[in-house]
């Protein structure tokens, strides 16, 4: 399959400060934040670990490791992507983090999404809360199909499943931002990735990546708003995004998000064999032609041997 897009990014700080008062992000995005494409098939988005150092070295080392792993495999195009690439680029990432590790008692650390879209469908993989969405446009909310939610790798989320938590009450918690997998140097055991694969990928499904400071609202983090907003009736790619800067601007924590908008798929081997049955039928035609050309020849020659047969015996008889 290839795809046709419109690729859209955020990036907001929101009311998050540092220590000196200035606005602090601590995400970063691949394609960079402005310059993504249409052309583009790669996309990583990651979250800087809040509260610990250096989690915008962090993110950006990740973001930047395991896009050049993976484009330097020769891997920016529609062409197949499997997961022992995918492996190699982690394995990249959490190498380029070693190598960066400034010793202090609180590791710097990250999120990691990543979406890759290849002939094969979409290969999707996250590590901690910021989340990928694939959904599927109806002609209202309650009309749109959510059709993939990554599941965050959080203590709160692990105490909704167990029936601890509700989501209200896990969205007061103060434990809401303890993660339980990240991507941080020098670990004894790295964490494993949560990978899913589809090929059900279709003309107008979205494919969302955000991280948590835009999932504050609690009918965003449920997916009420997310619904809405990537209905037919939230307008256009442009109306969605105006949507989605608005409902964000006043959160606190600094927020990113990636919008893919699959505005065509061509399946190539369809094709193919539409162009193998037209050229068939060409042949068929051809074929038939001749055969009927050939046929009209031999009826002329009958009959003109039929004529001259008559033409002899009266020649004889008379």
């Amino acid at each position: 399959m290839k795809y046709k897009l419109k690729v859209y990014s955020i990036m907001e700080y929101g009311q998050r400060k540092d220590s000196s008062g200035m606005p602090h992000q601590e995400d970063c995005i691949y394609p960079e934040y402005g310059k993504e494409s249409d052309t583009d098939r790669l996309f990583i988005l990651c979250d800087g670990m809040g509260g610990h150092d250096a989690g915008e070295v962090a993110s950006a080392t990740v973001c930047d490791a395991m896009s050049q792993a993976i484009l330097e495999d020769g891997n920016g195009s529609d062409e197949r992507f499997s997961s022992e690439l995918f492996d190699k680029a982690v394995d990249s990432a959490f190498k380029a983090l070693d190598s960066k590790d400034n010793g202090a008692e609180k590791k710097m650390g990250t999120t990691m999404t990543l979406v890759k879209l290849h002939d094969g469908g979409a290969f999707m993989a996250h590590m901690g809360d910021s989340r990928i969405y694939h959904i599927r446009p109806g002609a209202k909310g309650v009309n749109t199909k959510i059709m993939y939610e990554s599941s965050d790798h959080s203590l709160v989320n692990d105490l909704i499943k167990v029936g601890e938590l509700t989501r209200q009450e896990a969205r007061n918690s103060r434990q809401k931002n303890v993660i339980t997998r990240a991507m941080q140097p020098n670990l004894d055991n790295r964490p494993k990735s949560e990978i899913h694969k589809t090929s059900d990928i279709r003309p107008g499904d979205y494919i969302y990546m955000c991280s948590d400071g835009m999932l504050e609202q609690a009918d965003m983090e449920d997916g009420t708003s997310i619904r809405n907003i990537f209905s037919k009736a939230g307008g256009s790619d442009e109306d969605k995004i105006k949507i989605l800067r608005k409902v964000t601007e006043n959160n606190q924590d600094n927020h990113s998000a990636i919008i893919i908008h699959i505005t065509d798929v061509l399946d190539e081997k369809k094709d193919d064999h539409e162009e193998e049955s037209v050229d068939s039928l060409k042949t068929s035609k051809t074929r038939n032609e001749s055969a009927s050309g050939k046929s009209i020849v031999i009826r002329i020659l009958m009959i003109v041997a039929l004529l001259m047969a008559v033409i002899l015996a009266l020649i004889i008889f008379i």
